[in-house]
């Protein structure tokens, strides 16, 4: 979907809630007269059918993903092998490799292209409670922050150390390495065992991350209006007062006005005046 077709599936959003707007305008305030009853039964239906088609545009992939690159994140517990395999990714020594424990104090970032797909690779400090050095707890608050905004993290060290992590099995040429029993990938930096397959797995992920050709990405405030108008309209779709189901509605155009870049309440009570033979 292009931009123009962005803004059209935008519209006709907005124009399906004025209309519900109006049905519980009506309710509200000219229920006495004849023409204007509850709300209907398919008021609620129609309602979770549009936050349906929201929350779908939602999964689509994101315009940072082109802008910025594919974020990964190498994390792990100290001398898990983040740095060395780090710098196998994107075949640069950026990154110091000691076998002294805590030597990555920072997050260090660098940008390259494999496949022509555009990545941000991200290593980080080694993860562990019990340091007492404040200029390591500072990157390890950094390292956990990396993570939380990664769009994949690659975990190496003991496994389940981050949700929805591909799980690493590496530094496979050393015989005291720690084995996991379901890794997505086994490598050796030093060796360059499996890092093809890696970067390959990776290209991939990326790809179907990122928008097709011709489809419209959503960039962060696009994609929070999005989500206010989702959530509001999940508000109104629950709620039996016609006060708060009117409440969120207007929420939800207000959502709608900042995407398409208006504001007004006026075409909603045009839109109440014309359904309805009301003052007649």
């Amino acid at each position: 979907m292009a931009g123009g077709s962005f803004s059209k599936a935008v519209t006709d959003w907005r124009t399906r809630v004025l209309h519900a707007s109006a049905a519980v305008e009506a309710v509200l305030d000219f229920a006495d007269d004849d023409d204007v009853s509850a709300l209907p039964d398919e008021f609620c239906r129609n309602l979770d059918s549009l936050r349906t088609e929201i929350s779908d545009f939602l999964q689509r992939p994101r315009a940072e993903v082109l802008k910025e690159g594919y974020r990964v994140v190498l994390a792990g517990p100290p001398n898990s092998g983040k740095s060395t395999l780090f710098n196998a990714l994107i075949e640069d020594e950026a990154a110091i490799t000691a076998p002294i424990a805590g030597t990555t104090r920072d997050v260090l970032m660098r940008s390259v292209a494999l496949s022509g797909v555009p990545f941000q690779f991200l290593d980080t400090a080694g993860l562990r409670e019990d340091s007492s050095d404040a200029i390591e707890q500072i990157g390890i608050e950094r390292a956990r922050d990396a993570v939380e905004r990664a769009d994949l993290v690659l975990w190496l060290g003991r496994e389940g150390g981050a949700v929805g992590a591909w799980e690493i099995e590496a530094q496979i040429d050393r015989a005291e390495h720690e084995a996991k029993q379901n890794p997505q990938h086994r490598v050796s930096a030093v060796t360059g065992e499996g890092i093809d397959a890696l970067r390959r797995a990776l290209v991939l992920e990326a790809q179907s991350a990122m928008p097709r050709p011709g489809e419209a990405a959503l960039n962060d405030r696009q994609h929070g209006l999005l989500k206010d108008a989702e959530a509001a309209l999940r508000q109104a779709k629950d709620h039996t007062d016609p006060l708060l189901i009117a409440e969120n509605l207007r929420l939800c155009r207000v959502a709608f006005d900042a995407l398409l870049g208006n504001a007004t309440t006026e075409d909603m009570l045009d839109t109440l005046f014309g359904r309805f033979c009301i003052g007649k």
